[in-house]
């Protein structure tokens, strides 16, 4: 658009066809280049600043023994600045240090070797080494290209004598800190520097986002298509019209003056003066306005008192500041469940030990007495449970002056089990480097870790090879999903009860892990630790060469029960999605979880409703054929469902059929996805979320994605809108997302009350800046045909550009302010979202009511004192609320405009001398614009009072009652029109699942 307004701009500058001053089109323009890069000016000075601090920021190195920092100088220090760091450097670390580059750890003030950055736990190689003999380190480290992949690298150090002889010690990214990082409750660190500048991790993925078009923008732009057709049209009509009349008419009259002879381009002064002239038709002001008043939205959100969690004290941020509108148009959120839903608050609840269920009765299988009487009797099968619960894990243990003992983890799983087994006389007290030691019924037991085969999506289990101090037996301890260990138990052990455990718990809405262990030959053992030393040193393809020497020894378990877990839903959870379902916005939970435990949470908090009125049907399968049988049943009785009662119908799929039906049948499940207004998606994976938001935007839907861990974060980033919640996962999701809220309840507020109020507030102003435009251009053109033709304008250049920037932009700026209800009329019926959903206050018939309008005030009114009064009475009509700020805009931009006019009527040089005086001494010029006044808006008044009386909206009936302070009836759902596909599909018997709603 910028450039459109350009190239009118430098036509201008040619005296023979512009009708008015350059500086009408080129003031406005500066203003606008000057306004925007301000804007952009400012956030460059304050990154510069920021990138300054850093760059200057003092950093301490080891050069030769001595310790080396930043600014001073004295006997033994020396400061290099933080920029100057270079790769290979050792940087010391105080605590609470930000970490100026990405860093390998070679010591720590731990004796464990571990340092604490933020709220994350990064264990380090404990060599033991002495700050002092730093500089005597010699090694190499060798490490994959710079990238911006913050979840893996895969690299190996080589320490020469004294250390460690030429060994080879594979790197992970948990011996890493990265850049920005903070050092918390750790004296000090050092590391070795591997990337630095841009080409930290950090660095490699900063770069501009790509931009999110909202769907009103959409819009925008293609009205403004429209209304450049509009343009080109009427200027080639009257272009014609003007050569035609100048050649037949124009040079009969004397006074015109034509030439006989005319240069050769002469055809086209007229079409181009025209052009000149109606440019204004597209506001020169609207992208400004647009960019102001969205910063504005943004910063109403992070003003948002209501939408702080008091808990954590976080407040809601909105880190993108163009698509606040958008919000008030979701139709489906897609939504993580752990931490997002729920609490993240692991509470171990029952368990199941070698065939005798704990904690059914009592509901806390810590309360349960069995359970503790067989722990206090020493049954082995009991303590070997508890022993996988209390070191199959990277849980650190923190041991007070007092004698207590806290835990550092990094999943809440674990520490939930460390925790537990504590409870039960299991106290994992201490780790000593390598050795773990327990404290069980004030018995001391020692445990050597001697491999740790770290959790991955793809494996979904995580074991440790340990070797009893005592014995002397090597152990493989190992934990995980159920169809990640009951497949590989031992032959010959009966698994059947174990899966119907894992159901059980699974129905209640637990979390499940299933323990098992076996003990290793040390032949056995010796061969395969050489693989996986390998393997874990290669630095290409590492992490499936590692899961492949995991499988061969993750096999035989014998296995020893299923531990259960509480994972609470937040407050307010079970208000906000039926709320948000009220105002027909669709959700699909997108999950890793097991079916029935996210069938369960799903249940709790509204999801579905129970039996009758909900039901489930299920995808299953494994194989092409049967996803395809149960996805072509699914896909029929969902449109039988749909074209008959009306029912809480949802579809159920698990991240196997997931993956066949997104290959194989993306267009049966893409209908699927359409005619569902819920959906759970099990045992997912990171990438198939983000699949599935694709797979709605495909479908013209707007989409929200919320969650709160680094796996959300594919998912928030693709779609239309990214919510992240600040939790116990880290920041890694609030920080990749549009806004960032403290708890999931916020999306209630953040949707119906802003994103409502930005829909509404950009419609009308986006379509007042069209309108005024047209007035002021209709009003040209009716003037061309009392002035043969010719693209004279009416106006003097001076009265175009502060009618454009000035007189008409200002009362409309304050429109930020407008509310057409109140927001506790707003939240109470989230139902009036629909009319934003469905984009009823901006769309071609919307603005053909706005284009009739200004062509109605174009002939009701004179010249641009009416404009002016008239402009002024249609923002007043329009404003819902009024506030002083708004009287001081509309009424005193009113007034401002005949101050200024009179001052430049002084002005002998204006073009307007003494102008203003005479008209304002006339008592007919304001008898005059009463008349436009009321000729113009009369109209506007009736037909709005009969829409008002007669065909009152759901919002009108809203308006009327709280203005009377009279009671709000319930206005009932509105329903969503479903987008469908036509697709046959061969009848098939259904059996639906039956819901019934859980105890707890």
């Amino acid at each position: 658009m910028n450039q459109y307004f350009l190239l009118i701009a430098c036509l201008q500058l040619w005296p023979l066809i512009t009708p008015v001053n350059p500086a009408s089109t080129w003031g406005p323009l500066i203003l606008i280049f000057a306004v925007s890069a301000t804007k952009v000016g400012w956030d460059d000075y304050n990154r510069y600043l920021s990138d300054k601090k850093a760059n200057e920021k003092e950093v301490w190195v080891v050069k030769q023994g001595i310790r080396k920092s930043v600014g001073k100088y004295n006997s033994t220090v020396f400061w290099v600045q933080a920029q100057d760091i270079r790769v290979g450097n050792i940087v010391w670390l105080r605590e609470n240090d930000e970490v100026p580059c990405d860093l390998v750890l070679i010591g720590t003030s731990d004796p464990q070797g571990l340092c604490y950055v933020e709220t994350r736990v990064i264990p380090s190689y404990a060599w033991g080494i002495d700050f002092e003999l730093l500089h005597k380190i010699k090694g190499v480290i060798e490490c994959p290209n710079p990238n911006k992949d913050i979840r893996r690298f895969d690299a190996n150090l080589r320490l020469f004598p004294p250390f460690i002889d030429n060994d080879v010690c594979p790197l992970t990214i948990k011996n890493t800190i990265l850049q920005s990082c903070y050092l918390r409750n750790t004296e000090w660190a050092c590391g070795v520097a591997t990337y630095t500048g841009n080409e930290t991790k950090l660095g490699m993925s900063r770069g501009i986002p790509e931009p999110k078009l909202t769907a009103m923008d959409a819009m925008i732009d293609k009205l403004t298509g429209a209304i450049f057709i509009f343009q080109i049209v009427v200027v080639i009509v009257l272009g014609i019209a003007g050569n035609v009349w100048k050649d037949t008419e124009a040079r009969k009259q004397w006074y015109v003056q034509y030439p006989n002879e005319s240069p050769w381009y002469e055809w086209v002064v007229i079409p181009l003066r025209f052009e000149l002239l109606c440019s204004i038709m597209i506001p020169i002001s609207i992208k400004v306005s647009l960019d102001l008043v969205k910063s504005l939205y943004a910063k109403f959100i992070d003003w948002d008192n209501e939408m702080i969690d008091l808990e954590t004290g976080t407040p809601a941020h909105a880190a993108n500041t163009a698509i606040s509108e958008d919000l008030g148009q979701v139709e489906y959120i897609m939504t993580d469940k752990t931490g997002t839903l729920t609490e993240n608050k692991m509470i171990f609840r029952r368990c199941y030990i070698n065939g005798i269920f704990y904690g059914n009765e009592s509901g806390d299988a810590l309360k349960d007495a069995e359970l503790i009487n067989a722990v206090g009797s020493g049954s082995p099968d009991v303590i070997r449970f508890l022993t996988v619960m209390a070191i199959c894990n990277t849980v650190i243990p923190m041991q007070s002056k007092s004698g207590s003992v806290s835990y550092k983890a990094q999943s809440q799983d674990e520490e939930a089990l460390v925790r537990a087994a504590s409870c039960l006389n299991m106290v994992f007290f201490n780790k000593n480097a390598n050795i773990l030691e327990i404290n069980f019924n004030r018995a001391i037991l020692q445990y050597d870790v001697l491999d740790t085969l770290e959790f991955t999506s793809d494996r979904k289990r995580m074991s440790v090879v340990v070797k009893d101090c005592k014995s002397g037996k090597i152990i493989l301890l190992s934990k995980g999903a159920d169809e990640a260990i009951l497949p590989y138990a031992r032959a010959g052990q009966e698994t059947r009860t174990s899966a119907d455990a894992v159901e059980q718990y699974a129905q209640m809405g637990l979390r499940t892990l299933c323990l098992a262990w076996r003990e290793l030959e040390e032949d056995e053992y010796r061969e395969w630790s050489s693989l996986f030393k390998e393997a874990n040193s290669t630095l290409v393809d590492r992490e499936w060469r590692v899961a492949e020497v995991c499988q061969r020894l993750e096999h035989d378990f014998e296995i020893l029960g299923i531990a259960a877990i509480e994972d609470r839903l937040q407050d307010g959870v079970p208000e906000t999605i039926e709320s948000l379902r009220k105002a027909g916005i669709n959700f699909w939970m997108l999950t890793g979880d097991k079916q029935n435990t996210a069938i369960q949470i799903a249940l709790s908090c509204n999801f579905v409703s129970p039996e009758p009125k909900g039901q489930l049907l299920l995808i299953n399968g494994k194989t092409e054929d049967e996803v395809s049988r149960s996805l072509e049943r699914v896909l029929l009785t969902m449109r039988i469902t749909n074209s008959e009662a009306k029912r809480d119908v949802a579809f159920v799929i698990d991240g196997w059929a997931l993956e066949i039906a997104l290959k194989d049948y993306k267009k049966a499940f893409t209908e699927l996805a359409i005619l569902s207004r819920t959906a759970i998606c099990c045992r997912v994976t990171p990438s198939q979320k983000a699949q599935l938001v694709e797979l709605l935007k495909s479908c013209d839907y707007r989409t929200l994605a919320i969650g709160d861990g680094g796996n959300d974060v594919r998912m928030i980033q693709q779609a239309d809108i990214g919510v992240g919640i600040s939790g116990r996962e880290g920041l890694q999701a609030a920080r990749a997302a549009d806004y960032s809220i403290g708890k999931f309840r916020f999306l209630q507020r953040l949707i119906l009350v802003h994103g409502r109020y930005s829909y509404n507030r950009t419609a009308f102003l986006s379509q007042y800046s069209f309108y005024k435009s047209l007035v002021i251009c209709f009003i040209q053109i009716f003037f061309s045909f009392i002035s043969g033709v010719s693209g004279t304008s009416l106006f003097n250049s001076v009265s175009l550009m502060a009618y454009n920037v000035f007189y008409t932009s200002i009362p409309v700026l304050v429109s930020v302010l407008d509310k057409d209800l109140g927001e506790s009329t707003v939240m109470q019926h989230p139902q009036i979202l629909f009319y934003c959903q469905a984009g009823r206050l901006l769309n071609p018939s919307t603005f053909a009511g706005w284009f009739g309008r200004s062509l109605f005030h174009e002939i009701s009114m004179v010249a641009l004192s009416g404009c002016i009064w008239l402009q002024a009475f249609v923002v007043a009509l329009e404003t819902n609320s009024f506030t002083i700020l708004q009287h001081l805009a509309i009424w005193g931009n009113l007034v401002g405009f005949y101050i200024i006019n009179w001052i430049v009527s002084g002005m002998p040089s204006s073009g307007m001398y003494t102008i203003m005086f005479r008209l304002c001494r006339q008592p007919s010029y304001w008898k005059t614009m009463l008349l436009i006044v009321a000729a113009g808006m009369g109209p506007v008044l009736a037909l709005k009072y009969f829409r008002y009386t007669y065909r009152s909206s759901k919002i009108n009936i809203h308006q009327q009652a709280e203005r009377l302070g009279g009671p709000i009836l319930s206005l009932g759902n509105i329903e969503p029109q479903l987008r469908s596909l036509e697709k046959d599909v061969t009848p098939l018997t259904i059996s639906p699942l039956s819901i019934t709603q859980p105890k707890n």
